[in-house]
């Protein structure tokens, strides 16, 4: 027995130590194949250990540039300072990755336009050589806007999660994937007030619509997305900000001109709280000038208050005086007309459509916000 051990342990040394070698071989091949799409790797230095029952490949100073597959070849590069790489030796369609930041990323010739940092940060894809399952977890994740010498705070959250997999197709012909994004304790910054606040959210959306996973601009993504009739299908979403909790459902697509278009099912617990922090409550005080308007939510002018108020008396006849008079429980009241009572994890809830209507969010003849197109 002890020689056959013995035997074992020599034959399997040799075998780690020969699949050790060939790690720089298989590693320029893997190479080979993702620069023809538009992929580039580089290491400033890389190493093999593990030994006896793994295989870790390091690689310091990583550089990766993405050129897209379009005419004007839009290249964006990513800058890390290590990534480290395990995988099991008996089980080579499975890799975990560890990543050290900070990371960098620019465009072309250009000064780093977002730089990001984090305490943990993993990664694994299983299925190999063609991945079928991707996941990304960071804890503390922080990602900040570059302008210059000024940094600005974009991405703040304790914990997120990207959990990809393959349904249908495959990377390079027509896939559908399905997605689940986990965030906790997140906030974003700059873009609405409602965002900065600490939320937690679960969203999971199946995404159709996709020719392949070959990089290019994203609105030319978006572009084939909505030319193959795809759309974004949520099957599940919860969001929760303090006492205030969101469900939602549904489809959205993209119209010809590059809006969004689609129904999402709406429930919602502490809805008194969004209506103040969308800023609708201000929008309908008697008398507010076009400027605030601007400020409060762009894209919509006093004449659309003035429907809504219009709406509202309408539906109950004064209910547009009271909503000029006390906003807040006006618009809540006009919601509350348009949705229907329900319950949500034990709490007093309205559940209501969300209507996404080239790019105008509304409720009913509310309308809360309006999008940019995305080409």
């Amino acid at each position: 027995m002890p020689v056959l051990v013995l035997v074992a342990a020599a034959a399997w040394s040799g075998f780690w130590f020969y699949a050790a070698s060939h790690v720089d071989e298989k590693f320029d091949e893997w190479r080979t194949r993702e620069a023809k799409s538009g992929r580039v790797y580089e290491c400033a230095n890389r190493s093999v250990a593990g030994f006896p029952f793994r295989m870790e490949v390091r690689c310091t100073d990583p550089v990766v540039t993405l050129t897209s597959q379009t005419a004007d070849q839009t290249q964006l590069t990513a800058r890390l300072k290590d990534i480290l790489v395990l995988a099991q030796v008996y089980d080579p369609t499975k890799i975990i990755a560890e990543f050290t930041g900070p990371a960098t990323v620019a465009s072309r010739g250009e000064a780093p336009s977002f730089v990001g940092g984090w305490t943990t940060g993993r990664a694994s894809a299983s299925g190999l050589p063609t991945p079928q399952r991707v996941s990304l977890v960071f804890d503390d994740p922080a990602l900040d806007r570059m302008s210059g010498s000024t940094q600005s705070p974009l991405l703040r959250a304790k914990h997120l999660e990207l959990h990809s997999r393959l349904l249908e197709g495959s990377l390079s012909n027509n896939p559908v994937v399905e997605t689940a994004l986990q965030v906790t304790g997140g906030s974003l910054q700059g873009l609405h007030p409602i965002l900065a606040e600490p939320f937690d959210a679960d969203i999971r959306a199946l995404l159709r619509g996709l020719k392949d996973f070959a990089p290019k601009p994203w609105p030319d993504r978006f572009r084939e997305i909505q030319a193959a009739g795809g759309r974004l299908d949520f099957t599940q979403s919860r969001v929760q900000q303090g006492e205030t909790i969101a469900v939602a459902a549904g489809s959205l697509a993209l119209t010809p001109t590059g809006y969004l278009d689609g129904e999402l099912t709406m429930t919602v617990a502490g809805l008194e709280r969004v209506v103040s922090q969308l800023g609708i409550d201000k929008l309908l005080m008697e008398g507010v000038p076009q400027s605030s308007v601007d400020r409060i939510a762009p894209g919509i002018s006093a004449q659309d208050v003035n429907k809504v108020i219009g709406a509202l008396d309408r539906m109950i006849p004064g209910l547009g005086n009271v909503a000029r008079k006390n906003a807040n429980a006006g618009v809540v009241a006009g919601i509350n007309m348009l949705g229907q009572a329900s319950t949500l994890e034990g709490k007093p809830a309205r559940a209501f459509p969300l209507k996404f209507t080239e790019g105008v969010i509304s409720i009913g003849p509310l309308r809360i916000a309006q999008t940019a197109p995305l080409f």
